[in-house]
């Protein structure tokens, strides 16, 4: 397998990388390409090179930003329970910010939770909506801890030994774990302030401050955007029933299983990823 450097994926695509003020909070943007808006959202303990493979692509069709959220990557590091409706209203923020009255919204596990929850809350901002490997919709138990658990091990020792695994449980091809995604994943670890802010993202992995935001036909049901679910045959976080669900309780959704791939479809399968975010935001 051909090495894969993020840099190498953005050096013939123009783009800008800069910080905005959202409210207070120091966001780090990335933001590629033209025509209609696309924002781009990480999962918990990520950031935004997490689509490092797929910005020059979809910047050929749309205008892409993609953004590390409040209390991840190197956005600041208020010290607040970064809950979905907090992540949502920095989303919204980020969009103001940057003159973005409605947009199309693809996020990745907890990006795509904070999508999902943005589009039943915000519906004029949101056009059409990908929610790719959202993840532990019926909210299991022992996905919450192994999220739990892993991540705040790599965070409370950042070393590679700690951090590789982390890295590796998104990937069904643990060989496409780079030794610069791994050396990226422990620099964001060992943020000063980075240990507390970690925990105000895992409340969302406990029971007791999930329920309130958890996965739920009440407010999943008022999502209007025509929406696309992004499954994989092998993702740790949850399976084709839980997709089900969400077909389900969603009035207007279409379900794509990408074969060969594990939580991070948008890194091992970027063709397939494009295409399908072509086909269904263009059509």
């Amino acid at each position: 397998m051909s090495h894969i450097s993020i840099w190498g994926e953005l050096s013939d695509v123009d783009h800008e990388l800069s910080h905005v003020d959202v409210s207070g909070v120091r966001t780090r943007v990335l933001w590629a390409g033209a025509g209609p808006d696309l924002v781009l959202l990480h999962g918990t303990g990520g950031h935004l090179e997490a689509y490092a493979r797929d910005i020059a692509g979809l910047a050929r069709d749309f205008r892409v930003t993609v953004y590390d959220m409040v209390g991840h990557g190197w956005s600041d590091l208020p010290d607040k329970p970064y809950t979905t409706d907090v992540l949502s209203d920095h989303l919204i923020g980020v969009m103001d910010a940057l003159g973005v009255e409605h947009a199309h919204l693809s996020g990745e596990s907890l990006g795509g939770w904070v999508a999902a929850w943005t589009a039943a809350h915000h519906p004029d901002r949101v056009d059409r909506l990908v929610l790719n490997t959202p993840g532990n919709i019926a909210n299991k138990p022992e996905v919450m801890a192994k999220v739990r658990d892993s991540t705040l091990a790599a965070v409370l020792d950042p070393s590679d030994e700690k951090v590789r695994p982390r890295v590796e449980f998104l990937f069904h091809h643990k060989e496409m774990v780079t030794d610069e995604l791994v050396a990226l994943r422990r620099a964001v670890y060992s943020r000063p302030g980075f240990e507390q802010a970690i925990r105000n993202t895992l409340v969302l992995q406990d029971p007791e401050v999930r329920k309130d935001f958890a996965w739920d036909p009440s407010w999943v049901g008022k999502i209007t955007a025509p929406t696309l679910l992004l499954w994989t045959e092998h993702d740790p976080t949850g399976g084709l029933d839980e997709a089900d669900l969400l077909l389900e309780w969603l009035p207007d959704a279409r379900l794509h299983v990408i074969a060969d791939a594990g939580h991070w479809p948008q890194w091992e399968k970027v063709d397939e990823f494009l295409a399908a975010h072509r086909e269904f935001l263009l059509s």
